[in-house]
């Protein structure tokens, strides 16, 4: 068996709209949105008359996915803590920018909070933590040229 690629990643999020918002401003391109519904996404997903919308967004390599997806039906747990970078689990996504203050900036003014603060790493990146809607964190990193 041999893994060609990962394909994509897919969040599940409560308002769509903002969290495509938040990924379009960090420098993803939209690919495509639409509904699922019906029995085949009931029987991949194994959920019963499940109703979703979703947002695949790339980046302009083309070379990485994430799916947004927002679900109808049925209701998933909408109460959760705010989970820290520790927290076991899928904590963040890591994304290469260019101008990170820049990013930094135009993500603060769509509400995004910092994690911590952009440091420079060994003198080969500059990165930070910030959290978007959803409570989804993205580590953003400059190459240090």
């Amino acid at each position: 068996m041999k893994v060609h690629k990962i394909d994509h990643v897919g969040i599940v999020v409560n308002d769509l709209a903002a969290a495509k918002a938040f990924f379009l401003e960090v420098g993803l391109e939209l690919q495509g949105e639409g509904i699922v519904e019906g029995e085949w996404v009931d029987n991949v997903v194994g959920l019963h008359d499940m109703k979703a919308t979703y947002a695949m967004l790339r980046t302009s390599n083309g070379e990485a996915n994430i799916e947004l997806i927002q679900f109808y039906r049925p209701i998933g747990e909408k109460d959760r803590e705010r989970p820290l970078a520790n927290t076991a689990g899928i904590r963040h996504i890591a994304f290469v920018v260019e101008d990170i203050e820049a990013v930094v900036a135009k993500l603060k003014k769509q509400g995004a909070e910092m994690v911590g603060r952009i440091q420079n790493y060994e003198d080969t990146y500059k990165l930070c933590y910030i959290r978007g809607p959803e409570d989804i964190i993205l580590e953003l990193a400059e190459p240090v040229n």
